[in-house]
């Protein structure tokens, strides 16, 4: 039996987190700036983001 997520955690795990594509780092990060290329890992350097994946 699937139990139903709490929405008030689904929102603080995945809302605006991003994953560095070279060095794996979690950044939470406005989309728009992320998507305009703004945004860089603070670990790296990369500008090559992608949101965090949330489970079915």
């Amino acid at each position: 039996m699937v139990k139903k997520a709490i929405p008030e955690a689904m929102q603080r795990l995945f809302f605006r987190v991003f994953v560095c594509r070279v060095c794996k780092a979690k950044i939470r990060a406005d989309p728009a700036k992320v998507k305009k290329g703004k945004v860089k890992c603070r670990r790296c350097g990369s500008h090559a983001l992608r949101p965090k994946r949330r489970p079915l």
